[in-house]
């Protein structure tokens, strides 16, 4: 009977966790997701638990290792460990694969051409593209070098890359390629760029990229918040509807923004509220 009823104890702790486990993760969830040193205060609300409580847990992550403390300031923060398990997982983390593993699901939910692009020193490069189930389609060539100011994946990297890293390229298209009208001047660039960064997205119509083509483009990016890749659609003119608001286009945006998370990118949190500059005395 003793080693049935342990069994069953086990049993039921598999299936429940440990609840106070779950409760302090909350306690350092709110403070990852602050993304900033904090106080007490803070962090209880974040975690949606009353400060006294959260201090318990606190202590605990401090000892763990996971938390830390400044003494001067009453601040907490991540701890030692905690930057040494982020370290860890970053390193075995594979971008390209999770990267292919979304395209091909992205090529699945809306059944156009899809392509994977990263950043090379003369700019974007096709790495990967799944074709779609479909009679006519549109080939991506695997390796090509895109320009900047001509293609979907170009105008998003130049979009979210340093200015300065982008900004000798930009020149050159600038006097080399034939552009529209529209895009001719580095007034224009910018003004596109700046419109590319409010709608999270680079879409190109028909004949802009190449004739009877039309291509959008969205951004991923890495637990630094930097631009790692970008995912590109690509459909015939006129098969698909590929408009702002299209489904393609969410598809797009959500695959995106899904790869990103996965990378350890976060939506950046709203500014916080200035705090009185007294320190908050920590309860015992």
């Amino acid at each position: 009977m003793a080693n049935s009823r342990v069994e069953g104890e086990g049993e039921r702790d598999g299936q429940h966790g440990v609840q106070s486990l779950e409760v302090g993760m909350r306690v350092l969830r709110a403070m990852v997701e602050g993304r900033r040193a904090m106080m007490l205060k803070d962090i209880a609300a974040a975690a949606g638990m009353p400060a006294s409580k959260a201090h318990r847990y606190l202590v605990s992550l401090i000892r763990a290792g996971l938390v830390q403390q400044d003494p001067g300031t009453s601040r907490y923060d991540l701890g030692p460990f905690a930057l040494h398990a982020g370290l860890v997982a970053l390193d075995r983390l594979d971008r390209i694969r999770l990267g292919l593993d979304a395209l091909a699901a992205l090529r699945d939910r809306i059944n156009e051409t899809c392509a994977l692009a990263i950043w090379s020193e003369r700019g974007p490069v096709i790495v990967r593209w799944e074709r779609p189930r479909r009679a006519i389609t549109v080939n991506v060539v695997t390796g090509v070098q895109l320009n900047l100011l001509n293609s979907a994946a170009g105008q998003v990297f130049a979009a979210w890359l340093p200015r300065a890293r982008v900004a000798p390229l930009l020149a050159e298209e600038l006097r080399t390629l034939d552009l529209p009208p529209s895009l001719r001047r580095r007034a224009d660039v910018d003004r596109l760029l700046e419109q590319i960064r409010e709608e999270g997205v680079a879409a190109l119509s028909a004949g802009y990229f190449a004739p009877g083509v039309e291509a959008a483009a969205a951004p991923v990016f890495n637990f630094k918040g930097d631009i790692s890749m970008a995912l590109v659609v690509v459909a015939v003119a006129g098969a698909t509807d590929m408009g702002p608001r299209s489904a393609a286009i969410e598809a797009l945006r959500a695959a995106a923004g899904q790869l990103s998370q996965r990378l350890g990118w976060r939506q950046p949190a709203a500014s916080p509220e200035p705090e009185p500059s007294p320190s908050e005395p920590t309860p015992s």
